[in-house]
């Protein structure tokens, strides 16, 4: 049983390598039930899981996946929240983590794979995701069945009970807190910069 309004659907967004995945555990320990499939396995970038689900990546071809999706929690990358029907009720959990942090963990995980990082500068990378989500905050601000709160990746590690407090007032105030508080894991907190 899930502990928020069985009519809305959750979703944790972000960049990806920004602290997704963390969240999808906190608010899936809080009691919301995770719409996942185990595809992509967990590794040394994702110990504790990727908590994907692949039907989100083709959102705009088929939205069929959203029928099982209210009630639940479900990760997407913020490109992908442009594609979602407006006939729904969403609740946006964002995850920001410092874009230094995100550049670096993406091109650890990149080398990790064998696989060569894009072909522009980490500088002009972090100018263009900063361009992106601009234009995305002004997009979902604008979308009246969103509701988004913004979630700091860096604080959460910090002091995870601010973050589970807010996350929990903004899907109800009915999350089980003290086992969200229990997924954080400070010691899998790797590419930070100096504050």
């Amino acid at each position: 049983m899930s502990k928020i309004d069985p009519n809305v659907i959750v979703i944790v967004s972000g960049l990806p390598r920004s602290g997704t995945s963390m969240m999808m555990r906190m608010i899936e320990a809080g009691g919301v039930p995770a719409l996942i499939d185990n595809i992509r396995q967990a590794d040394e970038d994702n110990p504790r899981g990727y908590y994907e689900f692949e039907p989100v990546k083709k959102t705009k071809e088929d939205p069929s996946w959203l029928e099982q999706a209210p009630g639940k929690v479900v990760k997407m990358v913020y490109r992908l929240l442009y594609d979602l029907p407006n006939d729904r009720e969403y609740r946006v959990v964002f995850t920001q983590r410092h874009l230094e942090e995100v550049v670096r963990s993406q091109d650890v995980m990149l080398a990790r794979l064998g696989k060569e990082g894009g072909a522009l500068g980490d500088e002009k990378l972090i100018g263009l995701f900063q361009q992106q989500l601009g234009e995305f905050n002004d997009w979902i601000a604008q979308r009246p069945n969103f509701k988004i709160i913004y979630i700091s990746y860096n604080d959460t590690l910090k002091a995870p009970q601010a973050t589970v407090k807010a996350v929990n007032e903004f899907l109800g105030g009915k999350l089980d807190a003290a086992a969200m508080n229990q997924v954080v894991e400070p010691q899998l907190y790797r590419q930070r910069v100096k504050e």
